[in-house]
């Protein structure tokens, strides 16, 4: 596509944004989406649409879709993903590996830190975590925090990495560098659908893959790095070859389609609270094609507050099996539950610190400018300034909750105002970020929508980057909600030379 404009039908009316990734100002493709110039001048409007139908049929087909509750009721709602790839080059892509490597060390260290302290004996004056003794971070922002769980220490066993699978959230500013917007530790969900836009988009448009140009990154790399980081955890008693499941809360879990995904890719049971049974030796064993199998790393695919809602077949709460298993040094959980003290709000403000802290290096990342409310002198700072930050509440997990103060009216402005006033503790403030878009489908062509990315990471034999990022993309005009749930579709990622 020599002129950017192809035909001059996908891109009549692309109104480029600051910051757009595909189009540059002049209107011509930029040069990390120029190899998919001639795909899509031969394709026009009309083969782009088909392409979009094509794609909708086959995750149809395979039941590719996320579930959300409103109104009381759950419902299943399609991941659509847009034909476009979303391209991100691996000269970029290498800076952002690193960047998140870093930061998931530092996180692993500050939980090992965190919790260590409820294992020394109540007399110790050095109680507090290393990081609160050393004045880095107050005492409040871990003892209080609502992510604690002061019953998780006995979830590890020592030395076990905390948070074996980390989902980093990060957005592309319109200048081009590139932020991190939020930390997932506890359960972190998208690579299975990750995998799954690679396998629609080769299904649906086998000519995208087939026209000879560079080949980008097979994120399908990144399953047996996945299975060798599940492997890490397993407990030191573990003799021989250890042995894998996933465990999930059923059909009815939001991601229920990236459960049977993985555990199908790690060729490993997929297993409910109910096909759990304790084992004489202290372990645990699961029902897998009507045989009891010793288990000996169980990757937990559903939230730590709901792990004692679960019974297994003896009666007995998951979370107390589970407990008892860890506890005899049979059992390692992925990822062990209490990881919400390093994941939350507030915890995301000192991150840089903890870099610092425990690493002795800089952060190799930007982190928005955030104030966390619970201290008075930070939440003077910005009292006045609720129209112009994001408010989002601490035990908001990935961002839940969340008002941005310049697109609120005046009386919801003042709503907000009379409700932090009240609660400061409650939220931290944040500084908007004028973040990337990319030409995505829309009726009648392209136009830009916003897009985050999630880039997912491993601690098993060393800390490494996942090849499989997820880019999700909001889908109207202006908004940046990127949720499947809430109308958002994916692209597939490619990492390319």
């Amino acid at each position: 596509m020599s002129s950017g404009r192809g035909d001059g039908e996908l891109f009549t009316g692309y109104s480029t944004p600051r910051g757009d990734e595909g189009i540059d100002r002049a209107g011509r493709l930029t040069d990390g989406y120029a190899v998919l110039g001639p795909w899509l001048e031969r394709l026009g409007v009309a083969g782009l649409t088909a392409a979009a139908t094509a794609l909708a049929a086959e995750r149809r087909s395979r039941g590719i879709a996320v579930a959300g509750w409103a109104d009381g009721r759950q419902r299943a709602h399609p991941f659509p993903l847009d034909p476009l790839p979303r391209i991100v080059p691996l000269a970029e892509w290498a800076g952002l590996a690193a960047g998140v490597e870093q930061r998931h060390r530092a996180l692993n260290a500050f939980l090992a830190d965190a919790y260590r302290p409820a294992g020394r004996r109540r007399g110790d004056a050095d109680r507090a975590p290393e990081i609160v003794r050393a004045g880095v971070v107050p005492e409040w922002a871990v003892a209080h925090s609502p992510g604690r769980d002061p019953e998780a220490v006995a979830l590890a066993w020592p030395g076990q990495a905390r948070a074996v699978l980390a989902g980093t959230d990060l957005l592309r500013t319109a200048t081009g560098s590139w932020i991190v917007l939020g930390d997932n530790l506890q359960v972190p969900s998208g690579l299975g659908f990750a995998l799954a836009n690679r396998d629609s988009a080769r299904a649906a448009m086998p000519e995208l893959f087939g026209s000879g140009g560079a080949a980008p990154v097979d994120p399908w790399d990144a399953v047996p790095m996945l299975r060798a980081a599940l492997e890490s955890a397993a407990p030191p008693a573990c003799s021989g070859p250890p042995r894998l499941a996933v465990l999930t809360a059923g059909e009815g879990d939001g991601a229920w389609f990236e459960h049977r995904l993985l555990a199908d890719a790690l060729g490993v049971p997929l297993v409910r609270a109910s096909e759990i049974w304790p084992r004489i030796d202290g372990g645990v064993e699961v029902l897998a094609d009507g045989l009891r199998t010793p288990v000996d790393v169980l990757y937990r695919r559903f939230d730590d507050g709901a792990l004692g809602a679960y019974p297994t077949p003896i009666g007995q709460p998951v979370d107390v099996l589970l407990t008892e298993a860890v506890r005899a040094g049979r059992l390692g959980l992925v990822n062990v539950p209490g990881n919400g003290v390093a994941d939350d709000a507030a915890a995301y403000a000192w991150v840089p610190a903890m870099i610092s802290f425990y690493l002795d290096e800089k952060p190799l990342l930007d982190s928005v400018p955030t104030w966390v409310l619970a201290d008075p002198d930070q939440w003077a700072q910005v009292r006045d300034r609720l129209h112009e930050l994001v408010l989002t509440p601490v035990a908001g997990y990935g961002g839940g909750g969340a008002v941005v103060g310049p697109s609120c009216s005046a009386a919801e402005l003042a709503r907000l105002q009379a409700e932090v006033a009240a609660a400061p503790h409650r939220f931290v403030a944040q500084e908007p970020v004028d973040i990337s878009t990319a030409p995505t489908l829309v009726e009648g062509g392209l136009q830009p929508r916003h897009v985050d990315l999630r880039v997912f990471s491993v601690a098993g034999p060393a800390t490494r980057v996942l090849p499989a990022p997820l880019t999700r993309v909001a889908p109207a005009a202006g908004s940046r909600v990127t949720s499947a749930d809430r109308g958002g579709a994916g692209k597939d990622t490619w990492l390319l030379a």
